[in-house]
């Protein structure tokens, strides 16, 4: 029998609730100095040793017999033989995801434009998309095909050329529907290699394994501090910190559902958050009552305590012109607006990742299966930035080409400002093109 949880239980008009609130959604994905020194011996090993250092630590690490690279390399007949080794209804899933996220996406494609002016002179913006991008994917029996789909899909629509995943596969274990997804996704070449040496084969490449321009995908705190380090060589997503969701809910809605909406987060790991928003302390208690019946129900009840004992709560606001406020404050991953009417409240949420809008739109739909990304800004990061999508794997160029009359009008207020600031090269590259 699993004990009731202890869940924080706050209220926003108290005096000390933004103390309060800043203690709760403080995390730190910090490495500690033993698993950064760590990192950085393999990032050096695989810069220095390439695919032999793959090899060995492919070996230490994952238990795995390999004797050369040609051994961790999964040609693409081997993603195809796995769509034919998953059931009929996990292949529908996973193909009735993929083109939703691929529809979606591909409505965020962006295209090239220019305008000229009236002396000739033309600029523009040419959108071209990366050449090569880098996928990881956890590896094992708990592994995600939802996010090999909604990692390789928009690099697809975006036009990237060639996708290329690295996946563990610790003492042996391989995960069909993952591989299944990555055929389905459109991923070029898979490499069945994890840890921090995979996420430094794909920035600095190595004999066998190709360098990419940009490194995406989810993984344990020594990937993340990889994709800390290999930065600025390569472009990466973000460092992701734990799943989070807020709940805005006016009281009206089953509270089993709700209970459920946030077992969905904190069942991903122990750091986990789960926070509900109400002006209804009646009903705060009914959700309290759903959490204690269905908690010995999951599969995962520990990990689900463990989250919402440590990181989750509770909240009573005044009113909904205050949950609003907090939810802002908050800024989080995935927003349950599970209210009457939630178009109402849309124009005034500035900060969330995602925002699911109804009583019937579970977050875990958007995880799955709606359309949009599922890789979301986590931490209050959204108060700057965006979910994954097809922009992060397309670049822009500016374009200038000018006339000659716009390059003598130009030049004369180049020749100003450049002399301005003490740069005469410029000012006189900019003079030679003005007309006397």
């Amino acid at each position: 029998m699993t004990a009731p949880i202890t869940i924080r239980r706050l209220n926003a008009t108290d005096q000390n609730f933004t103390a309060e609130l800043d203690q709760l959604l403080s995390w730190e994905s910090v490495s500690d100095e033993a698993v950064n020194q760590r990192v950085l011996e393999i990032i050096r090993a695989v810069r220095t040793r390439g695919d032999a250092a793959l090899v060995e630590y492919t070996q230490r690490f994952d238990g795995l017999a390999v004797a050369a690279m040609a051994d961790l390399i999964l040609p693409r007949a081997r993603l195809e033989l796995a769509l034919t080794r998953i059931s009929p209804a996990q292949r529908q899933a996973l193909e009735v995801a993929a083109e939703r996220v691929r529809s979606y996406h591909q409505r965020q494609k962006q295209d090239s434009w220019s305008y000229t002016e009236a002396d000739g002179t033309l600029l523009g913006q040419q959108v071209t998309p990366l050449d090569r991008a880098g996928l990881y994917v956890p590896g094992g029996k708990a592994t995600y095909p939802s996010s090999v789909l909604m990692n390789a899909i928009p690099a697809k629509v975006a036009g990237v050329a060639e996708v290329v995943m690295v996946v563990p596969t610790p003492r042996g274990e391989i995960n069909e529907m993952v591989l299944a997804a990555a055929c389905i996704a459109g991923v070029d070449r898979v490499f069945t290699i994890g840890g921090a040496q995979a996420v430094a084969a794909l920035a600095y490449g190595t004999e066998s394994v190709p360098p990419v321009d940009k490194i995406v995908g989810p993984g344990n705190i020594y990937v993340a501090t990889a994709k800390r380090h290999v930065f600025g060589k390569v472009g990466i997503d973000m460092i992701a910190g734990p799943s989070e969701i807020l709940v805005v809910c006016d009281g009206q809605t089953d509270p089993d559902w709700i209970a459920m909406d946030l077992f969905s987060q904190a069942e991903h790991d122990e750091d986990a958050q789960s926070i509900l928003l109400s002006p209804d302390a009646g009903f705060l208690d009914r959700v309290a009552a759903s959490i204690d019946k269905l908690l010995p129900t999951m599969e995962r009840a520990g990990i689900i305590a463990t989250s919402l004992g440590a990181r989750g709560a509770l909240i009573q606001v005044a009113d909904m012109a205050q949950a609003v406020e907090v939810a802002n404050r908050i800024a989080p991953e995935h927003l349950e607006l599970s209210v009457a009417n939630p178009e109402q409240y849309l124009p005034q949420i500035r900060h969330a990742g995602a925002i699911f809008m109804g009583r019937y739109t579970a977050e875990a739909l958007g995880d799955y299966c709606a359309g949009p990304n599922h890789v979301l800004p986590t931490s209050g990061t959204a108060r700057f930035s965006s979910p994954l999508g097809v922009y992060d794997f397309q670049k822009r160029s500016s374009i200038i080409h000018c006339s000659a009359a716009g390059a003598s009008e130009l030049g004369k207020t180049a020749s100003v400002l450049a002399r301005g600031e003490s740069l005469t090269a410029h000012a006189r590259s900019a003079e030679y093109r003005i007309k006397n």
